[in-house]
């Protein structure tokens, strides 16, 4: 028999033995989509609204699916119970990351807080958070900077209505930075958020699964950056050196301001108090930027969605405005301590994060160990991926998931509350955010503050209201795309308080 044919008839047996040894492989994974050999479902992966195509996969193969890229099996829960047996409860096997090459090798996130895979340096990462900012009563104790920075954010918007989403970023911005390092944030183009918007947005793109060639094919990463296609190899470079500003430019700072002895008490002003080796300077480095990048770019699109809500759905506004001037007056502004007072305006909140949760999907778990669940094999290294959009619009946990009704979360004789979302949109196991209860307490006191004072409307334009799109971006973390607001003082009295400078300099 002639080589060629030879060579034609070994290749063909091998790409069929690779195919049945994957289908025999693969034979108690959940079902899913038919791959092809050797690549799976490489082909058929979403780089886009993730979400959307692993809810339409769900409506077909179940709550628990499975695809393969490249050999590797990916399960996506379409279920909030099935994340809560597995996430939850076998937290000490589920709580591994996906490595990714850009991201971690060749940018550095897999230094930083929840890309840390889990292990020792994780654990000491979440115990900093912990004791610094771990607890409703620990965030309280942020109550009058969250206070102060929010009632800015209020001026701003006056004045400024227009760059509503701008202000918001802003704030999330200087609430946290104020906390991590003591830093305040100028009133014009700051240039550490400048910098820390960037990082951000990189990682966002990093680290969005099969967004990059490479993450499939490591070897890749050595080809030199002259190659033909390999020239976005600069921009992962440019991406590297961001990350690394990032970190650099706030804990400086701090060092300069604590040797001048001008420091400002935060995160990393107590921390690096006494001598330290370089090891664990590192690390309250790491974690001090993970307070930043973990808490602000989800509050901000929570506090957008509220208000493009807000804009949606005024009779419901207008009831959270009743109740607070019930309960509050217009005599001052709510404050934190005031929150278990206004059962329907954290109802609100509840709702915003439902129905536009900041990640629709959380990010990649991966088995530590093999796992049988559900009668399902999940092998060591499959990546687990839950689909919290899905979670939050499931007609089981949800009566009419699609309306807006805060009155879902408020228990009554007659029905109890609805599934609470806090319990989904801030991740699972031992991958939640750290920084939960200070983030929920900034959009909490943002709402509040903001109903108390504006009335938020659709916009007239020419005698014509314009009706806003609810249209969510693609991303590790997806925003309302941009949209007009019409954001005007409720009354003489509201604007005064907004313009209350005593309350300003709290």
């Amino acid at each position: 028999m002639p080589p060629m044919i030879l060579a034609v008839a070994f290749t063909a047996f091998c790409i069929l033995l690779l195919a049945r040894l994957a289908k025999r492989r693969s034979a108690a994974l959940p079902p899913g989509p038919q791959g092809w050999p050797i690549i799976g479902n490489a082909l058929d992966f979403p780089t886009s609204h993730q979400w959307k195509t692993f809810a339409q996969w769900g409506d077909r193969w179940g709550d628990i699916m499975s695809v393969s890229l490249l050999g590797r099996p990916v399960v996506v829960l379409n279920s909030f119970r099935l994340a809560s047996e597995m996430l939850e409860k076998k937290s000490s096997i589920y709580s591994d990351r996906p490595t990714f090459v850009v991201a971690g090798e060749m940018v550095g996130w897999d230094h930083i807080g929840s890309q840390i895979q889990y292990g020792p340096r994780l654990r000491e990462t979440r115990r900093l958070l912990s004791q610094f900012m771990g607890s409703r009563d620990k965030a309280l104790k942020f109550a009058s900077h969250i206070e102060a920075e929010t009632h800015r954010f209020l001026s701003r918007v006056l004045y400024n209505p227009e760059t509503l989403v701008a202000q918001i970023r802003k704030t999330a911005a200087s609430t946290i930075l104020m906390m991590a390092y003591g830093y305040t944030v100028q009133e014009v183009e700051d240039p550490l958020i400048q910098v820390a918007e960037r990082a951000i947005s990189d990682a966002s793109q990093a680290l969005t699964p099969a967004n990059f060639f490479v993450d499939m094919f490591p070897k890749l990463r050595h080809v030199p950056q002259w190659v033909p296609g390999f020239g976005w190899k600069k921009g992962v470079a440019k991406m590297a050196d961001t990350l690394t500003e990032m970190r650099e430019m706030p804990f400086e700072f701090v060092k300069k301001q604590l040797a001048a002895g001008t420091a400002a008490h935060s995160f990393t002003s107590k921390h690096l108090e006494g001598p330290l080796s370089p090891e664990r300077e590192q690390l309250i480095k790491d974690t001090a930027s993970a307070l930043y990048v973990g808490g602000s770019d989800t509050t901000v699109s929570t506090i957008a969605s509220f208000f493009l809500a807000m804009m949606r759905n005024p009779e419901v506004q207008k009831r959270a405005q009743a109740e607070i001037d019930a309960i509050i007056g217009n005599d001052r502004l709510p404050a934190l301590a005031d929150r278990s007072d206004l059962p329907y305006v954290n109802a609100l909140c509840s709702e915003v994060m439902r129905m536009c949760p900041s990640a629709p999907i959380a990010f990649p778990h991966v088995l530590s160990e093999d796992d049988i669940h559900a009668g399902y094999v999940l092998p060591k290294g499959t990546m687990v991926i839950a689909n919290i959009w899905k979670f939050a619009h499931d007609p089981r946990l949800y009566s009419n998931p699609w309306e807006f009704n805060p009155d879902r979360f408020i228990a009554t004789d007659k029905k109890p509350a609805e599934q609470d979302p806090h319990d989904m949109v801030f991740g699972f196991g031992r991958r939640f955010l750290a920084g939960m209860h200070f983030a929920d307490a900034a959009v909490f006191m943002t709402c509040a503050m903001s109903l108390a004072v504006f009335d938020i409307t659709k916009p007239v334009v020419d005698d014509v209201i314009i009706e806003p799109a609810v249209e969510m971006s693609s991303g590790i973390i997806s925003h309302p795309l941009p949209f007009q607001c019409s954001i005007k003082p409720r009354s003489a009295k509201a604007e005064s308080l907004i313009l209350n400078t005593n309350e300003l300099q709290a």
